[in-house]
């Protein structure tokens, strides 16, 4: 059993700072994301998707720009660019596959 709650929190980039837990194929993410935080454009060759717990975020995958809110699901594919910013303060929840070795 893993208690979030008892998992250092680590800022990783202005703003953004989340607690992660690493399984065999995965890395899963818990992220608290200040209101005007920016997550600049970038692509990995994982593949990730992110719920919104709290809050609304701006995110643009490919061409696409959408806000999204609590409840709202994105599928971002492997080595597609993506970015965004925190309209409000939010939480979010995020699944990488394969593991972030970066994250560890």
């Amino acid at each position: 059993m893993i208690e979030i709650s008892k998992i250092e929190q680590r800022e990783m980039i202005k703003g953004f700072k989340a607690q992660f837990i690493h399984a065999q194929n995965s890395t899963i993410a818990f992220w608290e994301i200040a209101a005007g935080s920016v997550l600049p454009m970038h692509s990995h060759f994982h593949e990730q998707i992110t719920q919104v717990l709290e809050g609304q975020f701006q995110l643009t995958v490919g061409d696409d720009t959408q806000i999204y809110e609590s409840g709202f699901v994105a599928v971002i594919p492997p080595n597609v660019v993506h970015g965004g910013v925190a309209l409000t303060d939010c939480k979010l929840f995020d699944t990488f596959c394969p593991v972030r070795e970066d994250y560890k």
